[in-house]
């Protein structure tokens, strides 16, 4: 049996956007292998941040970051929960803090990064490891 939070954030919101390593064709793709995809979409909420091995995301405007949506169960995200080093008693320490985002599929988890994203190359438009080049801006 999953804790108590797992099963309310599922109840209130049963799918999670992804936007990195997570992605099909991605090294991390296996941990929603078995989780309904729904499908794509671009969200103006979100600008990522190339981190080196991953992307990492703000909440940010952009002009749109590609994004997959899957259905998911409690099992999914506390898996997802631990990958992402979430951590529910201090959002702000982990790696990335869980938050919903608006999706054409209706609400969505997604993990915003929390460390400092000084130095890191933006993509504003498109995802990770194919922006359009106009779109990537070095910040400062």
């Amino acid at each position: 049996m999953h804790p108590r939070y797992l099963r309310e954030a599922i109840a209130d919101t049963p799918r999670v956007a992804v936007y990195g390593t997570l992605k099909q064709g991605f090294n991390n793709a296996h941990w929603l292998n078995d989780a309904t995809l729904l499908g794509r979409d671009a969200t103006p909420a979100l600008t990522l941040y190339d981190i080196g091995p991953y992307p990492g995301a703000k909440r940010q405007r952009s002009k749109g970051i590609t994004i997959e949506v899957y259905r998911i169960n409690a099992h999914h995200l506390a898996q997802l929960d631990r990958l992402e080093d979430y951590r529910i008693d201090a959002p702000t320490e982990g790696e990335y803090d869980r938050q919903q985002i608006d999706t054409c599929f209706g609400l969505a988890w997604v993990y915003l990064y929390n460390p400092s994203v000084a130095g890191k190359t933006a993509i504003y438009e498109g995802g990770w490891h194919t922006p359009n080049i106009s779109n990537v801006q070095q910040q400062r």
